[in-house]
């Protein structure tokens, strides 16, 4: 479910809140193969399904950055921020990838708003983000993203 705010000081009231689940997506060989041609990584872990067979993850992996990308997509469908000229990406705080997303699967986000800051001309929200894997026992991905809306 979207929580959406509208303007700068609806955003403000969200600090501290939980933004939810957000739906799946899929994790696919043609969306890893993109991937590897969009950045130039085309690592066997990720683009050869029968040699990654037989390594260490037992199939093709998604590449980290990949997952950490998707964010944005799963980010999206949890807050919508109605009334500002411009929405930016600011950075990240911390990123870590606990385990290896096989190819197949299904990835979600869990955020949490934790702060709301002003800045120059707008707002800074700082979210904790944990990616999921479907069944899996550790998260894909857990980071602190950072991002910026301008009235």
């Amino acid at each position: 479910m979207t929580v959406t705010v509208n303007g700068l000081d609806e955003l403000k009231s969200l600090a501290g809140s939980e933004l939810g689940t957000s739906d799946w997506i899929d994790i696919t060989q043609d969306r890893i193969n993109g991937f590897a041609d969009a950045t130039e990584d085309h690592q066997w872990i990720h683009t050869d399904p029968e040699r990654a067979a037989a390594g260490p993850f037992g199939a093709p992996i998604a590449h980290g950055y990949l997952t950490l990308s998707l964010f944005i997509p799963l980010f999206t469908g949890l807050l919508d921020v109605q009334g500002v000229s411009t929405k930016v990406n600011y950075g990240l705080n911390k990123v870590r990838f606990p385990a290896p997303v096989p190819v197949g699967s299904r990835i979600r986000l869990v955020a949490r708003l934790t702060a709301v800051d002003e800045v120059s001309g707008g707002m800074q929200i700082t979210v904790d983000g944990t990616v999921e894997i479907e069944g899996g026992t550790k998260p894909a991905a857990v980071l602190q993203s950072l991002s910026r809306f301008y009235a």
